[in-house]
């Protein structure tokens, strides 16, 4: 199996690579991506024909996705409903299929989500549906929050959230692989909700275009405004290390997520010196060699600590070993909302008045 490196890619789509081989290379994926966009487009015409059905499950759904791949704030959304929906006393699960997830041990996603919401089932099945079943039967779900469930049609939904990165919102404008677009931006119109987060890391000139262009593809749905704030860091032992004392601290800094240059420039915005970098795939597996690498390149790098992301952290914090000294923690990063929170609160309030009605109902 070819592994192609993500950064690489991404530099080759975006037409940051130039010369002709970079132009015939982007030529063939554009080849390649007509089967697919055109799959996709099938797809979506049966689903909305009802040619295709989608299975109700016997609880509210909540979907949170996004249109492009990579990291967009799907996860840290996916947190903050899933502590919103217990601030209101609800009994709900999350169901995700577990990306890179095996018996003997679960992918970063699903890991993450149960440390962060620790009130929340956490229920890792492929099939959506039967996920679903699992969670009102075995855990007593009240509702049910869809992670990464845009493009999951075949379970229905009660509310579709639809997450979009504002430094790279539309994935280059094209289907994979020539682009990041999972499906055509005509899909856009079935969200009911579209979240724009790192909002506060585009000039105003660009987000008020992206506002622009966003209005002509989904007029009807609401846009709600986000930024990723990153309150302190994590050592080990949940020791808390404010920003503060980290300023000027040389940092190597490594990570396997979707979107590695945004944590990057979080990490320089905090104030830390970036002595190096290494960027893995997203969901990279790390191995206890990986860590040992990164340790020699950061005291190579003269740097203080090695920095990353809480999700790269529960695939690696067990993985340092005794023998060095170097600090290893991460980065708490929490979204915060700018605009128009209280449309999504209310969208949400109305999925669980639902919820009250349908119990309501099942009683009598």
């Amino acid at each position: 199996m070819v592994c192609v490196n993500q950064n690489t890619f991404r530099q080759l789509i975006s037409g940051h690579h130039t010369g002709a081989a970079a132009v015939g290379l982007r030529l063939l994926l554009r080849a390649v991506s007509l089967p697919y966009a055109a799959a996709v487009r099938g797809r979506n015409i049966l689903y909305s024909g009802r040619l295709l059905r989608s299975i109700s499950a016997a609880v509210p759904v909540i979907s949170v996705g996004n249109i492009t791949t990579g990291g967009t704030g799907k996860t840290p959304l996916v947190i903050w409903l899933c502590r919103y929906l217990e601030s209101k006393q609800r009994r709900c699960a999350i169901l995700t299929r577990g990306y890179k997830t095996d018996k003997a041990r679960p992918s970063d996603e699903p890991a993450l989500l149960a440390k962060a919401c620790g009130e929340t089932s956490v229920v890792v099945d492929s099939d959506r549906v039967a996920g679903a079943q699992k969670a009102e039967s075995q855990y007593g779900a009240e509702i049910l929050v869809l992670d990464d469930g845009f493009q999951h049609r075949r379970l229905k939904r009660d509310l579709n959230i639809l997450t979009l990165d504002a430094t790279c919102p539309f994935g280059y404008g094209r289907i994979l692989p020539a682009g990041l677009l999972r499906e055509p931006l005509s899909a856009l119109k079935r969200a009911d909700v579209i979240v724009l987060t790192r909002y506060d890391q585009v000039a105003s000139r660009t987000t008020a275009r992206l506002e622009e262009q966003l209005a002509q593809l989904a007029p009807a749905v609401p846009i709600v405004k986000a930024v990723h704030r990153h309150t302190h860091a994590v050592a080990a032992g949940a020791k808390t290390l404010p920003l503060d004392t980290l300023r000027d601290k040389r940092a190597f800094v490594f990570c396997g997520i979707g979107n590695p240059d945004a944590f990057v420039e979080h990490v320089r915005q905090s104030g830390m010196d970036i002595v190096g970098s290494r960027v893995y795939n997203d969901h990279h597996v790390y191995t206890q060699e990986d860590i040992k690498d990164l340790i020699l390149q950061a005291e190579a790098c003269g740097a203080e600590m090695l920095l990353c992301t809480q999700k790269d952290w529960v695939k690696t914090a067990l993985l340092k070993p005794d023998t060095t000294d170097m600090l290893l923690a991460y980065l708490a990063m929490e979204l915060e909302f700018i605009e128009g929170l209280e449309v999504l609160q209310n969208r949400i309030d109305r999925v669980l008045e639902m919820g009250n009605g349908q119990k309501e109902t099942d009683r009598s």
